[in-house]
């Protein structure tokens, strides 16, 4: 059976045999590439933009896969997710995203390149830059409010035991 787009970027993208020059330059290119169509994107929002994956490569400019990995990209900030996993040059895929969604995950990618973009101002104030950046990072910090046990105190498991000398002798 073919590959289907999806599997033949990531085949392309995320390469275990690849020449780690060689992936590197692939994504240093992709990024670029990303970060003008994201530019372009935030741009034009009268109407969501809509049409085959060889339409929006070549609306954008860019390659095929290079669509492909977009599309991967931004599919977990769609209002309505495209059929990615399947889809060929033909599928009708859509650009529809969440304004806000779109900015937390590209703050949750690491991808400062693109959150940093200045057609953001246009979206949101500063401060509500600043507000989604906090959020989505508080979102991901992990914080334990299980009180802390100390080897002499009484043994969470009810023995009557302190806890160095119970369940702690294996911690």
């Amino acid at each position: 059976m073919a590959k289907t787009l999806l599997e033949k970027w990531k085949d392309m993208a995320y390469s275990a045999q690849a020449d780690k020059q060689a992936l590197s330059r692939l994504w240093n290119e992709y990024f670029e590439v990303e970060k003008g169509v994201y530019a372009q994107l935030l741009t034009e929002r009268k109407e969501p933009v809509k049409g085959s994956v060889k339409e929006l490569a070549d609306k954008y400019g860019i390659s095929l896969m290079h669509m492909v990995g977009f599309l991967d990209g931004i599919n977990d900030s769609l209002k309505s997710p495209n059929p990615i996993d399947e889809m060929d040059e033909d599928t009708v895929v859509s650009l529809d995203y969440d304004d806000e969604l779109l900015y937390k995950n590209m703050v949750a990618a690491g991808a400062n390149w693109l959150y940093g973009l200045e057609q953001w101002d246009d979206i949101f104030s500063k401060e509500k830059q600043d507000e989604l950046y906090k959020e989505q990072k508080r979102s991901t910090t992990v914080v334990n409010d299980a009180p802390k046990i100390y080897p002499n105190d009484p043994c969470p498991c009810g023995s009557g035991k302190k806890y160095k000398k119970c369940c702690g002798r294996n911690a």
